[in-house]
């Protein structure tokens, strides 16, 4: 098989880095991700301006763009003939709303909408305290791609997974397929005479019992399958 890796962290991220660990021994690994961070930028792409791309080494492309212009133009030069798109690890949680201002979300779907299967990976943070053993991280990865390559993927859906926060000793997470939460996040200011300031607490947010939030913050593996079409019934 053939990837092609990405994310909104950039192409020096840790994340990248574990994803790559755990796809090289599965086939030939293209990364084609952005020069910076671009976190929470959601479906942004540039129309405006001229992209650059750099080459950073052997099969390696920086793009001064979005996590979807990296797509794009990944999959209509850089690599047209892979058979999925990676994009991760991202560092924090992408759950419920989460999702529609993830650059690492949009990457994949970008992807699905190109036609490519898509996973995207997001390993769940407690920040400050918390510091991720990212060789953990790539090992539960490889974890998912044993079982998501091998199950059928309907045109115009991608599969979003997100890892929990354990302690060092525990045992590997199971993992769990689930809905799609549509929770609110934690929806708190401190007001200042220059304006507001997020403050919102990540955990603190709600969620419905067996959704991806429930199932992530449950020490589990959170697998979701998200679709293109979002209209209504």
């Amino acid at each position: 098989m053939k990837f092609l890796l990405t994310n909104d962290d950039g192409y020096q991220a840790d994340g990248i880095a574990a994803l790559k660990a755990s796809a090289d021994s599965r086939g030939e690994c293209i990364t084609v991700a952005p020069s910076q961070s671009y976190s929470g930028c959601g479906h942004q792409i540039t129309d405006k301006s001229i992209i650059r791309v750099e080459n950073g080494g052997p099969g390696v492309h920086i793009i001064h763009g979005t996590p979807a212009d990296c797509t794009r133009l990944g999959l209509l030069q850089l690599a047209p003939d892979v058979d999925w798109v990676l994009s991760g690890i991202n560092e924090g949680a992408n759950l419920a709303g989460d999702i529609f201002m993830s650059g690492t979300a949009a990457a994949a779907r970008e992807a699905t909408i190109s036609g490519k299967k898509a996973i995207a990976f997001s390993q769940y943070l407690r920040q400050p305290e918390y510091m991720q053993d990212w060789s953990r991280t790539t090992r539960w990865a490889s974890m998912v791609m044993d079982v998501l390559f091998d199950l059928p993927l309907e045109e115009g859906h991608f599969w979003n997974v997100n890892f929990p926060v354990l302690d060092a000793n525990a045992h590997d997470p199971e993992i769990e397929y689930c809905p799609h939460d549509t929770s609110q996040v934690d929806l708190t200011f401190d007001w200042t005479d220059e304006g507001a300031i997020y403050r919102g607490q990540f955990a603190n947010r709600g969620h419905r019992p067996g959704c991806d939030i429930a199932v992530c913050f449950s020490g589990k593996i959170a697998i979701t399958k998200i679709a293109l079409d979002c209209s209504a019934n």
